[in-house]
């Protein structure tokens, strides 16, 4: 009786085992609303709600900003060798369609994407949204970019930073 329990098992693990090899399963449709794959950004609409500030400090910093390089130099204007001071108008926009992080909240200067809150800075700022009852709404504060100096013959990175305190 033993024996015959076994050699089942052991069939039904053979099986199984080629049937997770071979992809028999059916690939899982994304989430509705969520894109299937590819690049993907979301896009603000609509008038800010709420304008925030923290009187200036700028110490809130966008992360992601690798990825678009091109634009945040191209919103740095011309500095020569000195870091850049640049001020923008940023747009704080809850991204509900992420396919990466469910809370996360895209930033936008001159309606182009620079960027998101790091996770946590985005749940405190999502915390600041529901407690003004404005939770899922397009918002603004002031920005900066810094740096990109030229140092040694080469342009350093440059840190986009928000005039909100989220703490």
């Amino acid at each position: 009786m033993a024996l015959a329990l076994n050699i089942v098992i052991i069939i039904l693990a053979l099986v199984t085992l080629y049937f997770l090899l071979k992809g028999g399963r059916e690939a899982v449709p994304a989430p509705a609303g969520k894109p299937a794959g590819g690049s993907y950004t979301p896009l603000p609409q609509g008038e800010p709600v709420h304008h925030w500030s923290d009187e200036g400090r700028f110490q809130l910093e966008v992360l992601g900003e690798s990825r678009y390089s091109d634009t945040i130099h191209a919103l740095a204007g011309q500095h020569g060798d000195a870091p850049a001071d640049a001020h923008h108008k940023a747009l704080l926009l809850p991204d509900d369609n992420n396919p990466y992080e469910d809370k996360a909240v895209a930033v936008f200067l001159n309606k182009q994407m620079v960027g998101y809150l790091a996770p946590k800075d985005a749940l405190a700022f999502r915390a600041m949204l529901a407690r003004q009852e404005i939770a899922g709404q397009l918002t603004s504060t002031d920005a900066v970019i810094r740096g990109g100096h030229l140092y040694e013959g080469k342009r350093l990175s440059y840190a986009v930073l928000l005039d909100i305190n989220v703490a």
